[in-house]
């Protein structure tokens, strides 16, 4: 049982590798993402943009929470930055989400389109009274109307933003004034550049994924799925983009802690379609790659009109908000498989939180919670490996006597178990417990934007990223050495020594570019086992159950 204990710590210190190369690509891909944003963010400041799709003048629509760039020809959002998020935590430029230039492109587009749509052939250019509408204080919300006209047909488009909110409202007004009745659709669509460079496919242990970047979409039939956006262009390139019929549900694009999203109303009665497309360049290339939602075609009478309306998520994945704000849009802050795991530990951590105040005591909290659960099953790992040394004597006595008869032996082996009542597996379920829980506290801490640039204390000022001065890393390194000295593990394979003296050295060069969040928790874990382990030890003392190894059985002769 020893061996298989030793081999279970193995097998956490290859799942630990793993989740290391994942966050090492992961960070790589998001530097790479935030230096071409901001590449782009100084290359596309003025009015005028630079973009196949958008030309012309555009207008600012703020509130305290989203300011938005709008584009007067087809009316798309071009650019949104976060007011209350830092682009980097020590400046005071706010996050930029979306954004137009030659270089990349990230944009909310929206219109009409169908037999009659303004937007079916070109987009239509559209006028405002003003080029700002900011909202004020002691105001709730703040719009934006937009207008056009094409033979005989009025088009309003409507974007409001309320205080404190990531939701923009979008509505689209119709006034039919010929004598024809005219047919068309709604549309809402992101598009993103595809960058190879920092969309590459996720390979590896299938249990372990960085921060996924790519699109996502709910319908009816399916809560949650995720499409990249270079297998967009490759379907467009194979002609079969998705086009899945829904009468609810969200289109999104998601990075690592933000979201755009699509949404249909809560009350709609039309019909929806989810569809992907891709651009085509001169070159003959995909460059951007679009995911979108539409109503079918529906009939606007002569003399009549008709209001379309729908909503966009520009913002933080803030699961409570994205809850209120659509259903299942929360789920865009992606757990894994084990968010049967991570969702009830983040509950638990949010619920701490609304006491202290404190991410980082929090997740101290949390550690201790779970170390205290698991006590019962630690005791009796410690227990059960304490019988088996007591054994030892007993089990090579039962190998020399059956040493010929492997069926005998083990019918022998296990009537002793019983005898003694001894659970051979008991020293290896906590670690096999532990090993899930490890994996999903990694995604929770990873996906949770609560975290992102939030201060624990002294010079750990941003949980989301690593320990600038790697005290953390370094001090969990000492605990597991302590901890692999007080744990009763002997070894006598040579290569399984070599390996069991590294991995202090190893976790803590790992640890390094790990979130100081997991750092955290993990340190805090291994503090606790330590006591855990003095405590367990002691009692088993009195008991008459040492953990020292039995001297060994003189072989017979």
């Amino acid at each position: 049982m020893e061996q298989q204990r030793n081999i279970l710590l193995i097998v956490l210190l290859c799942v630990t590798l793993m989740i290391f190369w994942n966050w090492e690509s992961d960070k790589v891909n998001a530097e790479r993402l935030a230096q071409q944003q901001q590449e782009a963010a100084q290359s596309g400041s003025g009015s005028e943009i630079n973009d196949a799709d958008v030309s012309g003048k555009s207008i600012k629509l703020k509130s305290d929470s989203l300011d938005l760039m709008i584009s007067l020809k087809g009316g798309d959002i071009i650019d949104a930055r976060l007011p209350k998020i830092k682009q980097e935590q020590d400046k005071d430029d706010p996050f930029h989400l979306l954004m137009s230039n030659g270089a990349f492109t990230y944009q909310a587009q929206s219109g009409l389109a169908g037999r009659d749509g303004p937007d079916a052939k070109a987009r239509p250019e559209y006028k405002s009274e003003s080029d700002q509408y900011v909202l004020k204080d002691g105001e709730d919300s703040v719009s934006a109307t937009l207008v056009t006209e094409s033979d005989g047909v009025k088009y309003t488009k409507v974007y409001t933003l309320k205080r404190g909110s990531y939701v923009v409202d979008v509505q689209y007004k119709v006034e039919n004034s010929t004598d024809k009745d005219l047919s068309l659709c709604f549309y809402g669509q992101l598009k993103q550049t595809v960058d190879d460079s920092y969309l590459q496919k996720n390979t590896g242990f299938g249990m372990v994924a960085s921060a996924y970047r790519g699109t996502a979409y709910s319908t009816d039939s399916t809560r949650y799925e995720k499409l990249k956006l270079d297998e967009i262009v490759s379907d467009k390139q194979e002609n079969s983009s998705l086009y899945q019929e829904t009468k609810s549900g969200w289109v999104a694009m998601i990075q690592h802690y933000f979201v755009s999203a699509w949404l249909t109303p809560r009350d709609s009665k039309d019909a929806h379609v989810v569809y992907t497309n891709a651009v085509k360049e001169a070159n003959g290339e995909y460059k951007n790659a679009m995911i979108g939602i539409r109503t079918d075609n529906v009939s606007v009478p002569a003399g009549q009109t008709r209001t379309f309306d729908a909503d966009l998520w520009l913002g933080p994945k803030n699961q409570d908000e994205m809850e209120a704000a659509a259903p299942n849009l929360d789920l865009t802050v992606d757990y894994g498989w084990l968010w049967f795991i991570s969702v009830p530990l983040f509950k638990v951590l949010q619920f701490v939180h609304s006491f202290l105040g404190n991410w980082g005591f929090s997740i101290i909290i949390l550690t201790l919670i779970v170390r205290g659960l698991m006590f019962p099953l630690t005791k009796a790992q410690y227990t059960s490996m304490a019988k088996m040394r007591l054994l030892t004597p007993k089990m090579q006595e039962l190998r020399e006597r059956y040493k010929d008869d492997r069926q005998k032996l083990g019918q022998e082996t296990m009537k002793l178990y019983k005898q003694e009542k001894v659970n051979p597996m008991g020293g290896c379920l906590p670690l096999v417990i532990q090993m899930p829980i490890f994996i999903a506290l990694y995604w929770m801490l990873m996906e949770s934007t609560e975290l992102r640039q939030s201060s624990f204390m002294l010079w750990i000022t941003d949980l989301s990223v690593h320990d600038p001065y790697f005290v953390l890393p370094i001090l969990y390194g000492i605990s597991m050495f302590f901890l692999q000295k007080m744990s009763p593990t002997p070894i006598t394979d040579p290569i399984q020594r070599k390996v069991f003296m590294a991995m202090p050295f190893v976790f803590t060069f790992m640890f390094c570019t790990f979130p100081a969040g997991l750092t955290l928790y993990w340190l805090v874990s291994n503090c606790f086992t330590i006591f855990q382990q003095t405590v367990i030890f002691r009692s088993l003392e009195k008991r008459g159950l040492s953990m020292k190894a039995p001297p060994k059985a003189k072989a017979a002769k």
